[in-house]
């Protein structure tokens, strides 16, 4: 074989291994996030009943961010190719093997909605054009969740804002319990502007009130032992203990929670619950998913 044949001999060789190559490559380049929604992947769609361009993900996403060239957008063909994603989506298909949670907030928190593998469905009301993160086999205790914030454990909503169904008068917080001595943290921040310590049985309530200027909120604590060092006038941050669990106006250690409430302005105490037919607070729901938790 002459030296040209030789040549032309090889380079022939590397252009079919070379074609072979760029062949294995093409699948996991289709793989990627290129609009189409492959086996594997999550998907949003523009619009509803999943018309309109494809976002696809492999992975979860705690921010999707709101401007581009930094965004995660919309990249297959149709109404909204290029959009920004967050509060942009209205349908999803889930094609990979897990669950997959969508959330209002970022950073997996407040309302959400699950998927099953293989789920193709519309985003519900509260997060059609609200969605701000997904995470791929989420906890079943997500850190979104009111229950297990107040705690930061699993907690568990004992009753519902206006839950009282047996007995006159509004229930105008939140009750969670999770056990007599567990830490209490603070679910916003904001200026301790009332400690009624208590203690324990039925006539001897305790309250914390912390006020948020801001938001001009004040979230009530009552039937929990607030620390021997919490006092009037001291700033306490997001997450921050400032009791521990008991039954302080509470006829029994068995039925020992935490009710948190909610009220618009400055307010040093809880509204009246029992056999008091006026309601005080509005239903807290869209105050707390704005904080970044859902009611659970």
């Amino acid at each position: 074989m002459s030296n040209l044949t030789r040549t032309l001999a090889v380079a022939t060789t590397a252009v079919a291994l070379g074609g072979a190559v760029l062949a294995t490559a093409s699948p996991a380049t289709a793989a990627g996030r290129d609009g189409v929604c492959d086996t594997g992947e999550f998907c949003y769609y523009f619009n509803s009943n999943h018309q309109g361009s494809v976002s696809d993900f492999t992975g979860s996403i705690a921010d999707y961010s709101t401007e581009q060239p930094t965004c995660y957008d919309f990249k297959g063909p149709g109404a909204g190719k290029g959009t920004c994603i967050k509060n942009a989506a209205a349908s999803v298909w889930n094609r990979s093997g897990k669950t997959v949670r969508v959330y209002f907030n970022t950073g997996y928190a407040g309302s959400y909605q699950d998927f099953a593998p293989g789920a193709k469905a519309n985003l519900n009301a509260t997060l059609k054009n609200q969605n701000a993160s997904h995470q791929f086999s989420p906890s079943s205790t997500a850190r979104g969740a009111m229950s297990y914030s107040l705690y930061a454990a699993t907690g568990r909503i004992t009753c519902g804002f206006d839950g009282y169904t047996s007995t006159s008068g509004r229930h105008e917080g939140i009750d969670i319990a999770r056990g007599v001595g567990s830490n209490v943290r603070a679910l916003v921040a904001g200026q301790v502007i009332n400690v009624v310590r208590g203690s324990t049985g039925r006539a001897n309530l305790s309250t914390i009130a912390i006020y948020n200027a801001s938001l001009n909120k004040t979230v009530i604590y009552l039937h929990s032992a607030p620390l021997s060092s919490l006092r009037v006038g001291q700033q306490v941050s997001r997450g921050q203990v400032i009791a521990t669990e008991s039954w302080h106006g509470v006829s029994s250690r068995a039925s020992a929670h935490t009710h948190v409430e909610m009220r618009p302005g400055r307010q040093t105490r809880a509204a009246k619950s029992v056999g008091d037919p006026h309601l005080d607070n509005p239903n807290p729901t869209s105050f707390w998913n704005s904080q970044g938790y859902s009611i659970r």
